[in-house]
């Protein structure tokens, strides 16, 4: 806590003995309605009472037994939430101190804490708790959400607003279009070698330069076949007005310009 706030800290009831109380929310919920309606005239009212017993003749160092007893208030005595309460007290825990908050927001110190506690249904009331338990896992199985029949048919209201159009989900009902499938190369027979390299040397003899998916669609080969055969015969231009394309190499232009030669 800084400086500043320390000085606005009301500490006149700091040295008082508190008890710190874990309890269920059933509980909590209880009494907060046994406050609300009290109204102005009782703003603290009784909503519980604490029961002490020790057994004064026990030779051993007497044991302390808490139990707090549920008053009977409009709101508790309508369902099952058990009634009284084993208060399990603990002595070993972190120093504490309870802190207040006013609605003009002035801060106050209300005690330290004495004792820790957690609660627990009292062996006597075992069978409320239980139907406690079974009422609430009953409402936990209620569906809460609700069909409902829209008057408007032709789905306008269903439609997506502007800039929703790429927040569409892939679970669409739109029949989406088949992407057209390219015809694989295991349709494709490989011919001869002999027989492929005479057609490969004629489709250059009508144009120099050959890029390799219209190769492959003159001679019907598949791809990495026609790679193979083209690595030994032609030179591919990295570079320059002809990049991406094969071309002939110098010795088999020649040879394909004599034989062109001989045949004219």
């Amino acid at each position: 806590m800084g400086d500043e706030a320390a000085k606005h800290l009301e500490t006149a009831r700091a040295d008082r003995s508190v008890w710190l109380m874990k309890c269920p929310p059933v509980v909590s919920q209880a009494w907060q309605g046994a406050s609300s309606s009290s109204g102005e005239a009782n703003p603290n009212p009784v909503v519980a009472k604490v029961v002490l017993s020790l057994n004064p003749l026990s030779a051993a160092e007497p044991t302390l037994q808490f139990k707090m007893e549920m008053a009977q208030t409009r709101e508790t005595s309508t369902c099952n939430l058990p009634k009284s309460y084993s208060l399990n007290m603990f002595k070993d825990f972190v120093p504490m101190c309870v802190f207040s908050e006013n609605g003009q927001g002035k801060h106050s110190c209300e005690g330290k804490v004495e004792h820790k506690f957690d609660m627990e249904p009292h062996k006597d009331n075992l069978l409320n708790y239980a139907k406690l338990c079974r009422e609430r896992t009953q409402k936990s199985m209620v569906k809460t959400r609700k069909v409902q029949v829209l008057d408007n048919d032709h789905g306008m209201s269903m439609r997506p607003m502007p800039g929703m159009v790429g927040l569409i989900t892939s679970g669409s009902k739109e029949k989406r279009k088949p992407t057209p499938t390219k015809p694989s190369d295991v349709k494709r027979t490989r011919r001869d070698r002999r027989e492929l390299e005479n057609i490969i040397f004629k489709l250059f003899e009508k144009q120099p330069n050959w890029a390799l998916k219209a190769l492959v669609q003159e001679t019907d080969q598949p791809e990495q076949f026609l790679k193979e055969i083209l690595n030994d015969l032609c030179m591919y231009n990295k570079r320059g007005p002809n990049q991406g394309t094969h071309e002939l190499k110098p010795e088999y232009k020649k040879s394909s310009e004599e034989a062109a030669a001989d045949a004219s």
